[in-house]
């Protein structure tokens, strides 16, 4: 009696069956390749055409009784423009006529001078009988170039006279005597030493000590001050 799972019955011969594959065996038949048909490919599906989703209706909110209205916007107005500050003019300042003289002809103020470094600067004041001064010290400073000449009509001018009366003006007219006097005196004692062979050297000496003396008194009177040591044989 056959169970439930037991192969079919193998009554009927089936010449392309092996037998021995009914009792467990493998035989070189069920090892071979079969033709299989190839299954009818399904027909596509038509697509389904996707139904439009219905538009809803945007609700209207209903109005609530209990908020209140939100306020209106305030339009806030142009700024206004600041007056603008007025600035007083200016008065014109009157430029000064221009000088008609041209400026080679005008007049150039003389330099202040200095007591010396450090001091207090002070304008000389006028001497009295300065160009007379001036004048004397011109001819002591010519005397080498002139020989002795300007210096002899320098002491003709210094002699027999009053000096001035300003004690700084008194000074350099003293000082001036003394220097032309001095000259006077060893110009003559020069020229009778040339015999010995001492004169020349005597009479350069003496043109030096001229022209040191008549500049020093220059410098002193241009200053306004007067000779510290007008008897002196020095400066």
């Amino acid at each position: 009696m056959a169970e439930p799972g037991d192969p079919k019955a193998t009554d009927v011969p089936r010449p392309d069956h092996d037998l021995d594959d009914a009792v467990g065996f493998a035989s070189p038949a069920s090892l071979a390749g079969r033709p299989r048909q190839a299954a009818p490919e399904p027909e596509p599906e038509p697509a389904s055409i996707a139904d439009p989703e219905p538009v809803s209706a945007t609700p209207v909110p209903e109005p609530d009784l209990f908020t209140p209205p939100a306020a209106e916007p305030e339009l806030l107005s142009p700024p206004e423009p600041e007056p603008e500050s007025v600035v007083p003019a200016r008065p014109i300042q009157a430029v000064p006529p221009a000088d008609p003289t041209p400026a080679w002809a005008r007049e150039t103020p003389a330099p202040q001078t200095y007591a010396g470094f450090g001091a207090r600067r002070e304008i000389p004041a006028e001497l009295q009988g300065a160009s007379g001064l001036y004048t004397v010290y011109a001819l002591i400073l010519f005397a080498v170039p002139t020989l002795g000449v300007s210096a002899l009509i320098a002491l003709l001018a210094v002699t027999g006279r009053p000096g001035p009366s300003g004690d700084v003006a008194a000074s350099h007219f003293v000082f001036q005597q003394r220097t032309l006097w001095a000259g006077a005196v060893v110009a003559l004692a020069g020229a009778i030493l040339i015999v010995v062979g001492l004169g020349v050297f005597v009479l350069f000496l003496l043109a030096l000590w001229l022209i040191v003396r008549g500049a020093a008194g220059v410098l002193k009177l241009k200053a306004g001050r007067a000779m510290p040591n007008p008897r002196g044989w020095l400066i």
